[in-house]
This record gives C-alpha cells, sequence and structure tokens, in this order.
C-alpha cells in the first residue's frame, strides 16, 4: 500500500501542564483541532495518533483518529524524540501490512493548523524534488541582536550586527512546532524531519504559538479567537 498518513503524536505526561494534549482549547480538547484538520484535508489514507494513553486515546477516537496500538514504554518517556515515535509508528504499520509513501507528522496542540495547510504542505512535498516540507515563522526581531549578561553587564553575542538597523539585517525564521511532511523512505534513511531537501511554508506569525506554559495557552486562545474573526470579516 503506497498511500499517506497522518501521524499525531499525543504522548500522555506533560509536565508543565496536566493532561495538556486533551484540555479544553476554545470549547474542545486541542488535540480535536488537529485530527479534524488533518481529516478535513482529504488526502489522507490513515489518520492516527500516537499515545501510551488510553484516556487520550478515547478521546482522539471520538473525533476520528484511528489507535491501531499503543505507544511502548520506550517512546512515552520525558526523554523520546520524534524521530523515534515515528519510526515506531510506521514500523508498527509495516507488520500490519501497510506502507506509505508521504506522511505528515503533527503535533497535537496546534490549533491553528487547517486541512488547506496540510493540503499545500502536502501537494508541495509530492511535486518538488525534496524530502520533507515544515511551516516556518520569521522572528520578530532579528536575533543577531541578541545581547547575552555577563557579570551584570550585557554584552552583544554578535557584535558584527550591534550598529546595523533591524531592517537591514538579513531575514529569519525559526520552525513553527506545528507540522512536518516527509517522504517516508527517505525518512527512514536519514533519520530526520529536516535535511538538506526540505522545503518551507512561511506562516504569519499570528498563526504561531508555542505553548509550553499557562501564559502560552492563554494567548494562543486570544490569537486562535482573533484569527477566526478575522478569517470570517
Amino acid at each position: 500500500m503506497e498511500g499517506k498518513i497522518a501521524i499525531i503524536t499525543a504522548r500522555g505526561g506533560s509536565k508543565r501542564i496536566p493532561r495538556k494534549n486533551i484540555r479544553e482549547f476554545c470549547g474542545k480538547p486541542i488535540i480535536a483541532y488537529s485530527i479534524e484538520a488533518s481529516l478535513e484535508a482529504g488526502i489522507f489514507d490513515e489518520v492516527m495518533v500516537s499515545t501510551e494513553d488510553r484516556e487520550i486515546a478515547e478521546v482522539a477516537k471520538q473525533y476520528g483518529a484511528n489507535i491501531p496500538f499503543l505507544r511502548s514504554a520506550g517512546t512515552a518517556d520525558d526523554h523520546a524524540t520524534t524521530t523515534e515515535v515515528l519510526l515506531e509508528v510506521l514500523e508498527q504499520y509495516q507488520i500490519l501490512g501497510k506502507k506509505y509513501s508521504c506522511g505528515c507528522c503533527i503535533y497535537p496542540t496546534a490549533p491553528f493548523i487547517t486541512g488547506k495547510k496540510l493540503r499545500n504542505a502536502m501537494q508541495l512535498l509530492e511535486e518538488n524534488k525534496v524530502e520533507s516540507v515544515i511551516p516556518v515563522t520569521a522572528f520578530s526581531f532579528p536575533p543577531m541582536r541578541g545581547v547575552e549578561i555577563e557579570n551584570g553587564k550585557v554584552k552583544y553575542i554578535f557584535p558584527e550586527y550591534s550598529e546595523r538597523r533591524s531592517q537591514d539585517i538579513p531575514m529569519m525564521y525559526h520552525d513553527c512546532g506545528q507540522f512536518y511532511c516527509f517522504k517516508v523512505d527517505s525518512f527512514m534513511n536519514n533519520r530526520k524531519l529536516v535535511t538538506n531537501y526540505t522545503k518551507a511554508i512561511i506562516m504569519p506569525e499570528l498563526e504561531v504559538q508555542d505553548i509550553d506554559n499557562e501564559q502560552d495557552w492563554k494567548i494562543a486562545e486570544m490569537k486562535y479567537q482573533f484569527m477566526k474573526s478575522y478569517i470570517k470579516g
């Protein structure tokens, strides 16, 4: 079988925000947004959630995701990487006789994802000679103008940029931390989601938010509500 799979990675042991992946976000469990966007995209042969947590599994099923197996203990601890989780999922599907040509790793706390964004990214992956596609957003202020503090005194980390106007400094971007589209064979060979053959989709800052603490959560909800009203308007 050569199709497309969406893999939503949802570990149960979040420390900074307990039960983060199924906490209510603007009216429904936050993982629901990732599941619904994957289904709305209409391009995936399988939309699954990788978790070791039975409560997360039940919530995921309610919103239409498949849970063909639970995550192993080895990929459910604090030190497991996304790469290890994806490899386990793909290898388990191979055991079940299912092989996919393209995959999309989707984080469970990414309510700004839409079916359209996933379709566009997967189309970019298939139409270009690339191994993966990721969303990025520009830093709001050039990191090259960053400072560090030594013995209470400020020091430029990159002094060569200290006198440049911010608009004259090259734009720098960072990973949105939302999803990664990838060619399965390349990923399993390289064991990396970002390679020398990765293409980027640029996202507006409004549609990007790390959610690592309570303040982040509240900011994400405000951004989401504004984004929805802005789109409708």
